[in-house]
């Protein structure tokens, strides 16, 4: 039987793209499902196929920006299902731009969802893992989180920031909460859809049009989730084959 079978799993950004896909592959995997997102009609709309398709899943609106959203959601898990066994930090934004376009209300966009709505899964979902003495934390940071691209040191900054938080996650977890970290290159998703700046949004339409299906995501995820106890997958990059950074 799948280690993935009634796993309690909390996936952030669930509404569209990684988020959405990670949902249908862990649902027919067995895992009872906590979807939090922005957009209730995408939500009640996954919810709703999920559960026709035999699966088992809830979902609370939630802005990871706000943490007391992120703790109902983390609460709304543990009311239905007595347990969270694993959170998927998902949610992000990547309006790229030059950094002298100045374009600061951007940048602390990025800071706010990419960094600290991290932050607040962890601090919603900790207690409850070390009560268990088990968890299992899984980061979306990106490739951007290890190479900086023009136009994206600000988004490059927070993917950075993601993975030295899942590396410190795996230092103090112990034997008892694991930590992954999953490093997309270009995947199909609505992430680009934040660009404002023209000529940014078209170079990287450009190399989107080379991007792999959310799924292959969402299969990395699943395979970190159904390894047994005491195995780590600490991290994974996973790029279209022919992208060259």
């Amino acid at each position: 039987m799948s280690e993935i079978n009634g796993k309690v799993v909390i996936i952030t950004g669930a509404s569209s793209g990684l988020g959405e896909a990670t949902a249908h592959r862990l649902a027919k995997g067995g895992a009872k499902l906590v979807l939090g997102a922005r957009r209730e009609d995408r939500l009640k709309a996954l919810r709703d196929a999920i559960v026709e398709q035999g699966g088992e899943a809830i979902y609370r609106v939630t802005d990871v920006t706000d943490r007391s959203q992120v703790e109902a959601l983390a609460q709304a898990a543990k009311e239905a299902y007595g347990r969270i066994d694993v959170l998927i930090n998902n949610a992000g934004l990547m309006p790229l731009s030059p950094l002298d376009q100045l374009k600061v209300d951007e940048w602390e966009k990025m800071v706010d969802v990419n960094i600290k709505g991290v932050l607040y899964g962890l601090a919603a979902v900790l207690p409850t893992m070390r009560e268990q003495h088990a968890g299992h934390i899984i980061n979306l940071s990106s490739v951007a989180g290890h190479v900086v691209f023009p136009s994206a040191a600000v988004y490059c900054a927070t993917k950075y920031a993601v993975k030295a938080l899942s590396e410190g996650i795996r230092q103090e977890g112990g034997e008892e909460i694991r930590s992954t970290n999953i490093s997309p290159g270009a995947v199909a998703t609505e992430l680009t859809t934040t660009i404002s700046d023209p000529e940014t949004a078209k170079g990287v339409g450009e190399l989107y049009e080379m991007a792999i299906d959310a799924d292959a995501i969402a299969r990395a995820i699943a395979f970190a989730i159904e390894q047994p106890a005491d195995v780590d997958v600490n991290e994974l990059i996973i790029r279209p084959t022919k992208q060259p950074l």
